[in-house]
């Protein structure tokens, strides 16, 4: 029995260290409600910038948040030609350091509500709380609501929302 409790504690830390050696690509890369994200990702060329040390806070659209879009948007969108304006809205719903949620909802009641988080594309993005959800508010006045949190890879952390934020 001793044998058997070693064996499954060794599989249990095994199974952890490897988990976290996951950088932020890997993660959204397998899951199967980003695939969307992932091929923009991949059409923006920003791949290996995903790979990098961080560390980076993504906020990371579904497939269902895409699918709201208007129609044709991610496909005219994925074509090369507009790769530099996919490329400012991916890593508009990026920022730099690793905040996990307790770390967003600390700094949302240090704001007395609501915090303005600086992404790397150099735009804005209000974070809020809503009804004990946080809420993601794009320069324009869209909203997006956090609905999975703290997945945490080796280079950062995904926090999964239900909608596209977009920088002016």
């Amino acid at each position: 029995m001793k044998k058997l409790n070693l064996i499954l504690l060794a599989l249990v830390v095994s199974f952890s260290a490897f988990s976290q050696q996951k950088d932020v690509v890997d993660i959204a890369i397998s899951s199967p409600d980003h695939t969307t994200l992932v091929a923009a990702v991949q059409a923006a060329d920003l791949v290996e910038t995903l790979k990098s040390a961080g560390p980076f806070t993504v906020f990371a659209p579904t497939n269902e948040a895409f699918d709201k879009l208007p129609e044709g948007t991610v496909a005219t969108l994925l074509k090369p030609e507009n790769k530099a304006t996919l490329t400012k809205i991916l890593t508009y719903h990026v920022v730099s350091g690793n905040l996990d949620a307790a770390a967003v909802v600390a700094a949302i009641e240090k704001g007395n509500g609501k915090v303005v988080l600086t992404t790397i594309s150099g735009g804005k993005l209000t974070a809020s709380l809503d009804r004990d959800r946080v809420k993601l508010t794009d320069e324009s006045g869209n909203s997006a609501f956090v609905t999975a949190v703290d997945l945490k890879g080796s280079n950062g952390v995904i926090h999964v929302i239900d909608g596209v934020v977009l920088p002016n």
